[in-house]
């Protein structure tokens, strides 16, 4: 059954292959990687190109049509784990994908060698996984042999959009040589003290120069076939108190988060780009109930989804932190988001969505929307594809190249 099922995927792929080249278009095969992806943007491909898309989607139903049920909800999980191959880890991160079936984990601290070797073993999965890092100043955030760059905060007043661009595309040259399909950014929150709670990890306090350079970061990221996700929707700038701790209150006026906080996001799904973090912030003015925003209809599903016309993956914040505290994967799941990022027990919160599903008290088409985006996103990430990862020559050409580049955003 699975051969069966990995032959109809392999099949699909070949036959858009041919389908693409047929038609034309901005779809390069030459890049390094190959795939399916626009040469602009993989977010691009989903907002502009009918053809494409439907085509994609019409994989994804193929895909999600010979899953289970646990399958399923499995793939809406995305739990953290750290970067590194020792026994119990590498246990634990096999029982993941052979037990859970997430359908990705985030990458914590850790180092390059153990990446590869995670998401070599992620690619082979029946349903291949997203394999996500918090790289927002590249990929020594978290693995610590890797190069970084200066945070967002510290870029030099030169840094235009056409820097930024090529740094997103470094980084995920790095990535996809890792193996990594997935960055948790840019942080694109709008701040108003530089020494507050997302600091130095903002582009900064004016709107219009944080949505430019994050907006062109996230451009070359997906330029290099790996997802970006913009965090922390609604914004996360104003707010003192830190969402890993407690619930932070937005107590902005409609005007300026639309005029301040939002606007770098309705910069970023204006272009076309992939993914979006929800975070967890309680917004008075958007939310009477003020439910933290990753659990509310209201901030993902009034807002985001209808009012910004976001088509792509929504993601949550850690469920892990103290500002979401109470609530489950079912509360983020229900309230829109597609991937529930790092619940505090991930095999106790898929059991009970399915329990929930099978005694009736949540629809299967709630999963099936999700999945089905989830899987069409991986699609267009290439992460179905046959891929090899090797660190050969990386350390080396990475140091070498990346010293210009350090220069010139920081000067």
């Amino acid at each position: 059954m699975i051969f069966m099922r990995g032959c109809r995927i392999y099949i699909w792929i070949i036959a858009l292959i041919c389908f693409v080249s047929c038609k034309g278009g901005g779809i390069d095969y030459a890049k390094e990687d190959g795939g399916i992806a626009d040469m602009d943007s993989i977010g691009n491909v989903a907002v502009h190109n009918v053809d494409l898309t439907g085509t994609v989607m019409d994989m994804a139903d193929s895909v999600l049509s010979s899953l289970t049920l646990e399958q399923r909800v499995g793939q809406c999980f995305m739990p953290a784990i750290y970067a590194s191959d020792d026994s119990l880890n590498m246990k634990k991160f096999k029982s993941y994908i052979s037990d859970l079936h997430v359908g990705g984990v985030v990458l914590l601290k850790g180092n390059l060698e153990s990446a590869t070797v995670m998401a070599s073993i992620g690619s082979d999965a029946e349903v291949p996984l997203f394999i996500a890092i918090d790289a927002e100043w590249g990929l020594g955030m978290r693995l610590t042999d890797a190069p970084d760059f200066p945070k967002n905060g510290k870029l030099g007043p030169r840094a235009d959009e056409s820097l930024l661009f090529d740094y997103g595309a470094e980084v995920a040259r790095e990535c996809r040589r890792v193996g990594i399909n997935m960055v948790l950014g840019p942080v694109i929150d709008v701040t108003e003290n530089p020494r507050g709670v997302i600091g130095s990890r903002s582009f900064g306090g004016d709107p219009v120069r944080v949505a430019d350079l994050g907006v062109a970061y996230a451009r070359g990221l997906e330029s290099g076939k790996v997802i970006s996700v913009a965090k922390h929707f609604p914004g996360h700038g104003s707010p003192k108190e830190d969402s890993h701790r407690s619930l932070p209150v937005i107590n902005r006026s409609l005007h300026q988060l639309d005029s301040i906080d939002l606007y770098p996001f309705k910069s970023y799904i204006d272009a076309g780009l992939s993914g979006v973090m929800v975070g967890h912030l309680a917004v008075p003015a958007i939310d009477p109930l003020s439910l933290p925003a990753a659990v509310s209809p209201v901030v993902i599903g009034d807002l985001l989804r209808n009012e910004l016309e976001f088509r792509g993956l929504v993601l949550t914040d850690a469920l892990n932190m103290g500002g979401v505290e109470g609530y489950g994967a079912y509360a983020a799941l229900n309230a829109g988001a597609d991937i529930v990022v790092a619940p505090g027990n991930t095999s106790l919160e898929i059991s009970r969505v399915v329990e929930m599903i099978r005694n009736g008290d949540m629809e299967i088409s709630v999963i099936d929307d999700r999945c089905r985006r989830i899987l069409f996103y991986k699609l267009l990430a290439g992460a179905f594809e046959p891929r090899s990862f090797s660190l050969s020559g990386l350390r080396e050409e990475v140091s070498h190249g990346t010293d210009t580049l350090y220069r010139k955003l920081a000067r």
